[in-house]
């Protein structure tokens, strides 16, 4: 069965850098863009990033543009999600999600949830 599981949340303080990955298995990862998202106790889930199948092209939040990379390694069938200057107002938990057809920054247009993992920014 489609697996993600994401890892690499933490506690870290305003300014500093954490490393998320999602692994995925029970599909053909590289037929699918992938995408991270967000969601803050009491706020709808929101989009990050975005990474096309190929991993050529990728989409971004206004809000993490310059700060988070997402980057994709098919042969491992791995998504990473690398947050540097992260803020408070990045607390939340982040999950992963995958979809077949054209990118979109809603969450209803992805399928297939990880569990998410907590990042918590102090200030």
């Amino acid at each position: 069965q489609v697996q993600l599981v994401e890892s690499g949340g933490g506690l870290v303080q305003t300014g500093g850098s954490l490393r998320l990955s999602c692994a995925a298995s029970g599909f053909t990862f590289s037929s699918y863009h992938m995408g991270w998202f967000r969601q803050a106790p009491g706020k709808e889930r929101e989009f990050v990033a975005a990474i096309r199948r190929t991993g050529y092209g990728t989409y971004y939040a206004d809000s993490v543009k310059g700060r988070f990379t997402i980057s994709r390694d098919n042969a491992k069938n791995t998504v990473d999600l690398q947050m540097n200057s992260l803020k408070p107002e990045d607390t939340a938990v982040y999950y992963c999600a995958r979809t077949f057809y054209t990118i979109t920054t809603s969450p209803n247009d992805f399928a297939d949830w990880g569990q998410g993992t907590q990042v918590t920014v102090s200030s």
